[in-house]
């Protein structure tokens, strides 16, 4: 599988590429995915208190991922799909945080209500495709 390539970013990507033996990013031709981010720090691993920040930092650990991985961020994601922890309150964060990092493009959206996400504390988790262009 040496036409894929995989990154992690340091700190939690690190970590977790360590410890669970998975990576943050893929990166397949013109394309990357990446794996599901939480609102973590990236280095101290704390999750907010607080829903609007938590998403608020998703947004920010995607976009980190996908330029780790050698794309420009959002811009370039086609796909997103979210967990959110049986609260669907998180939807005017989500708008927002959309229309902050997509102003010009509108990806295509799933939204998934769920029981648990894998780290305590954590209640929303997003998953991306970005394509690079040719």
């Amino acid at each position: 599988m040496s036409h894929l390539q995989y990154f992690d970013y340091e700190g939690f990507g690190q970590r977790v590429r360590k410890d669970t033996h998975y990576s943050q990013a893929v990166r397949i031709g013109h394309t990357i995915e990446c794996s599901g981010q939480g609102g973590w720090d990236r280095v101290t691993e704390e999750i907010p208190s607080d829903l609007a920040k938590e998403i608020d930092q998703a947004f920010a650990n995607v976009e980190h991922a996908l330029q780790q991985a050698g794309g420009k961020g959002w811009e370039q994601v086609y796909k997103i799909r979210c967990y959110f922890l049986n609260n669907m309150d998180a939807a005017e964060h989500l708008v927002r945080n959309l229309r902050k990092y997509c102003p010009n493009h509108q990806p295509i959206l799933t939204v998934i209500g769920i029981q648990s996400l894998a780290l305590d504390g954590m209640r929303v988790e997003i998953e991306v495709a970005a394509h690079l262009g040719s």
